[in-house]
């Protein structure tokens, strides 16, 4: 049915579909698909249980965390398990699933392959919202026979509007379902970005891996340095600023989702020379001299950046002194920060309970869908 030798999807896929999002006019065809969002409970997971909702669509959620199985408020149907070894409900679940999302690491979802796609039926949708794609798209390649594979990646937390942000899509065996569940993302109002596996984790580390190197590294030296974060904040300039909430923003998140993007990523490790390298050169560039004027190769440096961003430097500058701006503001109200893809969680963490947990009553038999 599809070509599972290639991961680069010989085709675009659509990214406009008819229906509506929030608010607007639910799709028809949405009301009679079955969506299982397995680690819906998570932030990632719980973005696209809530996508689904919207469109009308039935949906259950699998995640070990789920206190009891049972119907939440909203009308999503939680079970506690894995797709990797579902129980009956579980296995019921992902048999008359039109479409399944995995929002778990991805240790967990290689693990699942063999279940899901003896499991799922011809021309369902396994999708998933991993952060590298080729060690998972090489592993699914071995196994999935007659799916539609469609692979996302969110690149932004799921506390904030997915409104103008990418979603990286590689579509790998695209077909029907991923063109509407794209077109969903769509008319939500994302970004769509396609891309190919290996694009799309070259890409990734740079504008992950490479960042969350640099973030984490930044505090590892605060560390040795011994500098007070007290004394810090009195003085901190915006660009000092600005580093400090993101190494906040990273250590409020898991860390699995970080360790994942630095060990999985096959191009990471080359990212983190390349940057310990920068580091080395930038030494040696200012040396122990204390010289009024900069080095040639100093200056050199900053022609070489502003060669490679191009025509672009007046844009990101602004978008930085925008940045710095809203630094200077009174901060807002504290509130948990989810990873960025927080699809991973730490093995061991005490369970935590889901707002659905109030309100979810034991199922009957008659009504059991």
């Amino acid at each position: 049915m599809n070509n599972r030798g290639a991961h680069d999807s010989a085709r675009p896929i659509a990214t406009t579909s008819h229906g509506a999002g929030n608010g607007g006019e639910i799709d028809g065809d949405w009301r009679d698909r079955r969506c299982v969002v397995a680690g819906g409970l998570g932030g990632v997971g719980s973005l696209f249980v809530q996508l689904l909702l919207g469109t009308g669509a039935r949906v259950s959620v699998v995640d070990p965390l789920c206190s009891a199985n049972g119907a939440g408020a909203q009308g999503a149907l939680y079970y506690r398990g894995d797709v990797a070894t579902p129980g009956p409900a579980v296995r019921e679940q992902l048999r008359a699933a039109d479409i399944v999302v995995l929002a778990i690491p991805e240790p967990a979802a290689v693990a699942s392959l063999a279940t899901l796609t003896s499991t799922m039926r011809p021309g369902a949708l396994l999708a998933d919202t991993l952060s590298v794609k080729t060690p998972y798209l090489q592993a699914l390649g071995r196994t999935a026979q007659a799916l539609e594979i469609l692979s996302l990646n969110p690149m932004f937390a799921p506390s904030l509007d997915m409104a103008t942000r990418p979603v990286a899509v590689v579509s790998a065996a695209c077909g029907p379902l991923s063109e509407a569940l794209v077109g969903l993302l769509a008319r939500q109002g994302a970004r769509v970005v396609p891309l190919g596996a290996d694009e799309h984790d070259r890409l990734m580390s740079a504008a992950q891996a490479l960042t969350h190197a640099a973030v984490l590294s930044f505090g590892i030296a605060l560390a040795q340095l011994g500098v007070e974060l007290d004394a810090l904040q009195r003085i901190a300039p915006p660009p000092h600023a600005t580093m400090l909430a993101l190494l906040a923003r990273m250590c409020s998140s898991v860390p699995q989702t970080y360790w994942d993007i630095q060990a999985e990523n096959p191009f990471a490790p080359a990212a983190r020379r390349a940057l310990a390298e920068a580091c080395q050169e930038l030494s040696r560039m200012v040396g122990d001299q204390a010289d009024a004027a900069p080095s040639e190769g100093f200056v050199g440096l900053f022609e070489q950046i502003g060669a490679w961003f191009g025509d672009d430097v007046p844009e990101w500058a602004q978008r930085c002194a925008a940045t710095f701006q809203a630094m200077g503001q009174p901060m807002p109200a504290a509130r948990p920060c989810p990873a960025e893809a927080p699809t991973r969680r730490p093995a061991r963490r005490q369970p935590r309970q889901s707002p659905h947990d109030l309100q979810i009553r034991t199922l009957t038999p008659r009504e059991d869908r």
